[in-house]
């Protein structure tokens, strides 16, 4: 070894202070946290316009700040939260403008995927899509709007995985949590369980039958009506929504 170089010592686990470590499960930590309050505001189990007071998000988690502001900071870069300095946080009502523009996405990336799911369709996602049904209609006869919410999200997961569109599944899911809270404002208005059914039922018989077409088609429609449904969902929740497509501010 040559003069004046030490060499040097490998580092054991056990010198590690509690600090370094308390340091290196602090990102786990915010990830944890981010994803139980991004399940609580996409399914309004947390709506627009509600506090999220640190102090008792602190004595909720157990932990201390530094981990929850990295949770808070990544739900305010996807539009979830909004953090006013010197005032608080609060979950972010729903913008207007990217809600259309997430339909739109969504719309144009699954017509796609349902094509390609159509051409190669076999009995196995059949008989998934079948079971699917059969709990839907179980949660619409049991009035459980979040679960038929969550089953209403399998459906469409079936074909979005069946289609092996690896990035456009990606990219859905980029711009789904928006949709999503859009989505549960909608379900109790009459007839609207039933309509959702109708149409799955049309996307499903399209893809059994193997007619990319047909069920590109009846896809493109169920989607597509969220877009002329936002008004009336704005109407019945005014406070969740911010028009954003006049260049209104939080």
């Amino acid at each position: 070894m040559e003069e004046g170089v030490r060499q040097r010592r490998p580092r054991r686990l056990g010198a590690l202070t509690l600090a370094t470590m308390s340091r290196a499960e602090q990102p786990r930590t915010a990830t944890l946290i981010y994803r139980e309050l991004y399940d609580d505001i996409v399914n309004l189990r947390r709506p627009p316009n509600t506090p999220l007071p640190e102090r008792d998000l602190s004595a909720h988690f157990g932990v201390s700040r530094t981990p929850l502001r990295e949770a808070l900071l990544r739900l305010a870069d996807e539009g979830l939260v909004v953090i006013y300095p010197q005032v608080g946080t609060f979950v972010a009502r729903i913008p207007v403008r990217v809600l259309y523009e997430s339909i739109r996405i969504r719309r144009a990336l699954e017509v796609v995927m349902v094509q390609e799911a159509a051409m190669k369709m076999d009995r196995q996602t059949t008989a998934s899509l079948d079971e699917n049904m059969t709990l839907i209609n179980a949660a619409r006869a049991d009035g459980n709007n979040l679960e038929f919410h969550r089953l209403d999200n399998d459906f469409h997961r079936i074909i979005r995985d069946f289609s092996g569109l690896r990035t456009f599944i990606s990219t859905v899911d980029t711009v789904r949590a928006q949709i999503d809270r859009y989505r549960l404002t909608t379900l109790p208005q009459p007839g609207r369980l039933a309509r959702v059914i109708e149409e799955h039922v049309t996307i499903r018989d399209g893809l059994v039958a193997r007619d990319a077409a047909a069920a590109a088609q009846a896809l493109e429609m169920h989607l597509g009506q969220m877009l002329t449904e936002i008004e009336m969902a704005g109407n019945n929740n005014p406070e969740y929504f911010l028009d954003d497509r006049e260049g209104e501010t939080p």
